[in-house]
C-alpha cells in the first residue's frame, strides 16, 4: 500500500494532466472510430490503443492498413512517428536511472507527450529551485509516483475513449471535426513550454523544418526532422546567448566617489 507521500504525488501527477484531457478525449474518440471506419473493426482499434498506446502512431497504422498496406508498412509508419519518444527517454534517463529495470519498462510503455511534459517540467523546476538555494529536489520516492499518477490517468482515459469511439464512431456526424483535437493536444503542450528565447527559437525552427520536410515528401519523418532541427536551433541559441550575455565575474568599474 503506498504511503502518504506516494499517494500525494500520485494525485499531484493526475491533477497536472487533468486539464489536458479536454483535448485528449476527442483525440481518443478519433483513435477508436478511425480503424472502424477503415474496415479494420473495433478489436483492432482497442488492440492498437492497448498495445501501441500512441495516438498519432495508431492513426498512421490504421490509415496504412485501411489503404491496403502490409503490416510491415503499418509498423514502420507507427515506429517512425514514435521516434520522438527516444528523445523523451534520453531526457528522462538522468532522473530515473536508479529505478529497477522492470519498473522502467512500465514507465517506457506509459510514456506519452503529456506525461513527459508535466514530469520533466516539475523535476527541472525542482532542480533549479534547489540550485538557487531552495529545498532539496524530490527523490525517486516522489518522482516515480508523480509520473505514474499522470501516466496512468492518461492511459485509462485513452482506453475508455477508444471504446466509446468504437461504439459511437459511426454515429458521429462527419460534419463534426473531431480531428481538430490532434493539433490541439500538442498546442496545449507547446505553449507553456515556450518560456525563454531559446525555446522560442526551437519552436519556430522545429515547426519550419517539419513543414518543409513534409512538403518535400518526407511524410511522417517530417516530425523527426522537426524535432532534431528544433533541438539544434534551441541549443545554438542558448549557446549564443551564454557567449554574448553579461558575465557575473566581470569586474565593476571603480566608484569615482571613493578616493584611491
Amino acid at each position: 500500500m503506498p504511503n502518504a507521500t506516494a499517494r500525494a504525488e500520485l494525485f499531484a501527477g493526475a491533477r497536472s494532466v487533468a486539464p489536458m484531457l479536454v483535448g485528449i478525449i476527442p483525440f481518443g474518440l478519433v483513435a477508436g472510430a478511425t480503424p472502424v471506419a477503415n474496415g479494420l473493426g473495433g478489436g483492432a482499434a482497442i488492440g492498437l490503443s492497448t498495445i501501441v498506446f500512441a495516438g498519432a502512431s495508431q492513426l498512421a497504422a490504421a490509415d496504412a492498413l485501411g489503404d491496403g498496406g502490409s503490416a510491415l508498412v503499418a509498423v514502420i509508419a507507427a515506429c517512425t512517428i514514435n521516434l520522438r519518444l527516444l528523445l523523451y527517454s534520453a531526457s528522462l534517463a538522468p532522473h530515473l536511472a536508479r529505478v529497477p529495470l522492470r519498473r522502467r519498462m512500465l514507465i517506457g510503455y506509459l510514456l506519452t507527450d503529456q506525461a513527459y511534459a508535466v514530469s520533466i517540467t516539475r523535476w527541472t523546476s525542482d532542480a533549479d529551485a534547489e540550485a538557487a538555494g531552495g529545498p532539496p529536489a524530490p527523490g525517486l520516492d516522489r518522482k516515480v509516483p508523480f509520473y505514474f499518477g499522470a501516466a496512468l490517468l492518461l492511459w485509462a482515459n485513452w482506453q475508455v475513449c477508444t471504446i466509446i469511439g468504437v461504439l459511437l464512431g459511426s454515429a458521429v456526424p462527419e460534419s463534426l471535426p473531431l480531428d481538430f483535437a490532434v493539433p490541439l493536444v500538442f498546442l496545449v503542450l507547446l505553449v507553456p513550454a515556450i518560456s525563454s528565447r531559446p525555446a522560442v527559437v526551437a519552436a519556430l525552427a522545429g515547426g519550419l523544418v517539419a513543414l518543409f520536410a513534409a512538403e518535400a515528401g518526407a511524410g511522417h519523418l517530417g516530425v523527426l526532422f522537426g524535432a532534431l532541427g528544433g533541438i539544434a536551433a534551441g541549443a545554438t541559441a542558448e549557446a549564443f546567448l551564454e557567449r554574448t550575455g553579461p558575465r557575473d565575474d566581470t569586474p565593476l568599474p571603480p566608484d569615482p566617489s571613493v578616493a584611491p
